[in-house]
Formats: structure tokens, C-alpha cells, sequence
């Protein structure tokens, strides 16, 4: 339990909010190691040409790409790919400018999970996000780069959660945004700090397209035709279902576009089943979770995805979590969500190997170590549209739907030739380093801006 004595001048100063959630907050000692500071102290308001939300409107989403505009929610801005997302309509979406993104801004999480920062890259730009998501426009007073990695620190994240309200979703608003406190640092320190930002959005750019062109790629070379139809029916041989994994009976498992698709592509191309080839497919088993405050840190399935996915984790216990190196998650590793969510796909770069994070048992592990068949190839195979579908095909479960390891051993995967495999091998490395040095860059960005504040508290 904690107790303090409140002034009634700083009651005023936040419209006369008394509750202890306020005053007692972690927020309340992060305010004194910023008025600590050597250096003259501003508003974020006035380091900002605009704060705002964007449009509040109906959502109508669509299907197809040609009807719709990528939306983004305030959990997809933090994400590494920002192409699987809902599509909001074209033609029924109001105010689309007041909605749209644009390249050097900061984006901040307003609603349920508050807090959480983004920089906007040029993959960013041109798509819509909700109104869960304050977008801040910087005016050079102090760089975008610098605004943003003191947003995202430690420190920032606390002054932002501090001004939270609501009894059931927690909010905040752009106005106490604006109205933090962030210091003038030094223009040799802007400087340094803004070119990591700037240098990890390019990188990350480089990293999205290298991606599209490995899938470009495969889909020249698959040659598919594949059309996701939402209502449907049809006839199924028995046959078909005593031949088929489990002999399943549900409309889902038979009458599913991706298996369609496969049994096309897989009858006139060369394929091999993954159980067939080099590869590993594994799940850890189950256990007792034990959280602490600094142990192993702990990533689960929801949190893969993220371009930072260490910032806000759990971590576990390093002497009371059973099967660490059967969790531990490795460079190169092919991680599959099998619960809840399932089939989205996730290459593991080497961060995680320097923050020996282990990853939850609802993600499974696909290992390979096949010359054709590369882990590569595999990533980028898995990720193609009917393939998901074909995976989808294959959930269990009335509550939480699952897939098991025999479930990946059994898509067959189309035989690349050499050359198109050392082609996509080569890509996806180039992806897997552009994450990495991303990463880096960010992370060194916001340490400095952590560490500078850390020196004029020191006593």
C-alpha cells in the first residue's frame, strides 16, 4: 500500500483530480527526475505542430484492396508487418485526409493498452488508423526522432500512463499529451539520437520490401490462382474424407479455399510434406508460469509480431521455469501461432538470441536444416495467402482453436528449383539483417535518452 500527502496546488494544477491512481503513480517520481534537469524544460505542445486523434466514424471494411484503404488499430502500429490488416472502405469512410498517416510522426496508443509508441516510416504513410491513436507532428523545435525515443522510454511511458481516465477502457487525450514535460537537450544530442530513429525507420522500409520481393518472387514461381470466398457449399466423396488428416467431417476442414488451391498447385508441381524434408516441428510443453521482475524475458504468441516485443513483456523466474532450452527462441527459428490466432508466421532475428528470450508454448517451432528447402524458403512459402487458408483448415476446438506440430508436418510445400531458392534465401537474409540492425538502432536511441536522464539523478 502506498500513502502520500498531496498539496492542493497540484490538485488544481490537473482540474482537481484526487484519486490516488493519479497521485501515486510511478508518473509522479518520473516528474521529479525530469525536473532534474540541466536543461530548460517545454511543453511536448510546443515541440508539436498539431496533437489530434484523427476522425471519429462507423467502420465499414471491405474485402478487397481496390474498395478499401489499410487501417490500422492502435496494437497494429507497433507491429513489423503492417500489410495483413483490415481494409476500411473507400467510398463509405469520411474524412480519409483527417485519418491518414504520414511518414515522422509519433503515433501513441490512447485507448486499453496506453502508452505504446510508434515512429511512422514510409510503410506507415498512406494508411488510415483509428482514433485509439494519437498522432503527434513534430516542428523541428526539438527533432521527430529525439520527441519520439523520449516518448518511448521507460520515462516517457510513465508520464504518458499517469494521465489515464475511464472506469472500464482507460483513455488519455492529446491535450495531456501536450502537455508533458520534455527537456531542450543539446543539439549534438538531438541530433545523434534523431539519426538512430530516422536510420531504424529506413531500415525498416528496407526490410518490408525485401520481404514483398521474396513473395513476389514465390508467387510468380507458384503461379496460383487463389480467391477467398466467404460463403460456399458443396459435395465431399467419402473417399476424400477417409484420405483425409483425421477424417474430419466439418465443413471448414472440406470445403476450404487454401486446400482447394493446394491440391491445384501440388497437382502440377513437384511437393514434398514437411514431416518429408530437413525440417523440425516442435512445441514445448506445458507449465507453471513464474513471473519476477528482471528474469528471462518471456514473449508470447500475441507479442511476436511486434518491431519490439522486450519493451513492455513478462519475464519468468530463471530458476523455477522448467524446458528453458526447449523455449529458448534462436536465430532462424520459424515460429507458427497455434492458439487462438493461428497460422500467422514469424521469422526469429538474432535481438532475441542477445536477449536469451524464451518464447511461450502456444508457438510452434519449425527448424530447418534442408539445402533446398531452406529456412528462408519456408518463411516465405508459409506466408502465402492460400497456404494460411490451407493451415486455417486444419483448426480444432470450440473455445481456443489449435493446430498441432503434425498439423505443419503435414502442408506440402512446392519444390523450389536452386536457383529460386539460394534467390529467396538470399532476400529473406538481407530482411533478417535490416530487422536486426533496426532494432538496434532503436534500442541504442532510446538507451541514450534513458541514460541521459539517469546522470542527473545520480547523487
Amino acid at each position: 500500500m502506498k500513502t502520500a500527502i498531496v498539496k492542493i496546488n497540484a490538485v488544481r494544477s490537473i482540474n482537481y483530480r484526487t484519486d490516488a491512481s493519479y497521485h501515486l503513480s510511478e508518473g509522479q517520481n518520473v516528474q521529479r527526475s525530469i525536473a532534474a534537469s540541466p536543461y530548460p524544460l517545454i511543453k511536448v505542445k510546443e515541440v508539436a505542430s498539431d496533437i489530434f486523434i484523427g476522425n471519429r466514424a462507423k467502420r465499414v471494411y471491405v474485402k478487397d484492396i481496390k474498395h478499401g484503404i489499410p487501417f490500422l488499430s492502435s496494437s497494429d502500429i507497433l507491429k513489423a508487418d503492417l500489410d495483413n490488416v483490415k481494409l476500411a472502405s473507400k467510398k463509405y469512410t469520411p474524412e480519409i485526409e483527417r485519418m491518414s498517416l504520414k511518414k515522422g510522426w509519433t503515433l501513441i496508443s490512447r485507448s486499453g493498452t496506453i502508452g505504446n509508441c510508434a515512429f511512422a516510416n514510409a510503410k506507415h504513410a498512406q494508411k488510415l488508423a483509428s482514433e485509439d491513436v494519437i498522432r503527434l507532428v513534430p516542428n523541428n523545435i526539438l527533432r521527430g526522432g529525439l520527441v519520439y525515443a523520449y516518448l518511448a522510454s521507460k520515462y516517457g511511458h510513465s508520464l504518458l500512463t499517469q494521465g489515464t481516465f475511464g472506469a472500464v477502457i482507460q483513455h488519455i487525450e492529446p491535450a495531456f499529451v501536450g502537455s508533458i514535460a520534455i527537456p531542450k537537450f543539446p543539439e549534438s544530442f538531438q541530433h545523434e539520437v534523431d539519426d538512430l530513429i530516422q536510420e531504424a525507420a529506413r531500415l525498416r522500409e528496407e526490410a518490408a520490401d525485401a520481404m514483398e520481393e521474396a513473395k513476389g518472387k514465390m508467387r510468380r514461381f507458384v503461379n496460383y490462382s487463389f480467391i477467398k470466398k466467404f460463403y460456399k457449399t458443396g459435395w465431399v466423396s467419402s473417399k476424400d474424407i477417409c484420405n483425409s488428416l483425421q477424417h474430419r467431417l466439418d465443413p471448414p476442414a472440406l470445403m476450404n479455399d487454401g486446400v482447394t488451391t493446394m491440391k491445384e498447385v501440388t497437382s502440377r508441381m513437384k511437393s514434398e510434406n514437411i514431416a518429408n524434408i530437413k525440417a523440425t516441428v516442435r512445441r514445448p510443453g506445458i507449465f507453471k508460469r513464474s513471473y519476477v521482475t528482471n528474469g528471462i524475458p518471456y514473449i508470447k504468441g500475441s507479442e511476436i509480431f511486434l518491431n519490439n516485443p522486450f519493451r513492455r513483456c513478462a519475464h519468468l523466474s530463471r530458476t523455477k521455469t522448467p524446458f528453458i532450452d526447449e523455449m529458448i527462441l534462436k536465430e532462424g527459428q520459424i515460429l507458427i501461432t497455434c492458439a487462438g490466432s493461428v497460422g500467422n508466421i514469424k521469422m526469429i532475428t538474432k535481438e532475441y538470441e542477445d536477449k536469451k528470450a524464451i518464447g511461450s508454448q502456444d508457438i510452434i517451432r519449425l527448424s530447418s536444416d534442408d539445402e533446398l528447402y531452406t529456412k528462408e524458403y519456408l518463411f516465405t512459402y508459409l506466408q502465402m495467402p492460400f497456404v494460411y487458408d490451407y493451415i486455417q483448415s486444419m483448426k480444432y476446438g470450440s473455445v481456443i482453436e489449435r493446430i498441432e506440430p503434425f498439423h505443419i508436418e503435414s502442408i506440402p510445400v512446392v519444390t523450389p528449383t536452386k536457383d529460386l531458392s539460394e534467390e529467396i534465401t538470399s532476400i529473406i537474409q538481407r530482411y533478417m539483417d535490416c530487422t536486426y540492425r533496426a532494432f538496434n538502432a532503436e534500442e541504442k536511441a532510446i538507451s541514450m535518452v534513458e541514460q541521459e536522464i539517469e546522470k542527473w539523478n545520480k547523487h
